[in-house]
């Protein structure tokens, strides 16, 4: 049987190496998904400047913002605490969610809403947020390359 397929360039006989666990994963995550949520950002932001002026700008902006910083806070606590503590990773991230929403409830109600924010465009830029942001690290989960089993031993070392 022959063939009219390119048989491609001829392969060579380096060396191919293995790829190892992705560095830094929560840093990773918090780059693609702010990146990701924040140009989605801009973009509302565009849209509610058209429709509600200065104000519904602002209003998409600061809600956006304020869940990227709930989100971001606990990819840096993953990144920090994961680092040095592992297996406690989880209860650390419950308790920072405890804490996030607690503290920003309190600021939020000690604050109060400013004359300037639009409670629509508030709401509109936080779910835009959060969508994004929540695809893009599913997406970046997605892509991760998490090391399951221990490295294989080299010949001569015994396991103890």
């Amino acid at each position: 049987m022959t063939s009219d397929a390119d048989s491609g360039p001829p392969s060579g006989n380096g060396f191919v190496g293995v790829s190892g666990p992705t560095r830094s994963l929560w840093l990773r995550l918090l780059g693609i998904s702010s990146s990701v949520a924040g140009a989605a950002l801009v973009l509302t932001g565009v849209v509610s400047l058209i429709f509600n002026g200065w104000a519904g700008l602002l209003s998409s902006t600061f809600g956006g913002l304020l869940v990227m910083a709930f989100f971001a806070i606990s990819l840096l606590i993953g990144h920090f605490g994961g680092k040095n503590n592992p297996s406690g990773a989880i209860g650390l991230f419950v308790a920072t969610y405890f804490v996030k929403v607690v503290g920003f409830a309190v600021v939020l109600f000690a604050i109060g809403a400013p004359e300037w924010l639009s409670g629509r465009w508030f709401l509109i830029g936080a779910v835009v947020a959060v969508v994004t942001w929540q695809a893009a690290e599913i997406y970046g989960f997605s892509k991760a390359r998490l090391q399951i089993y221990n490295d294989p031993h080299s010949e001569g070392t015994t396991d103890v």
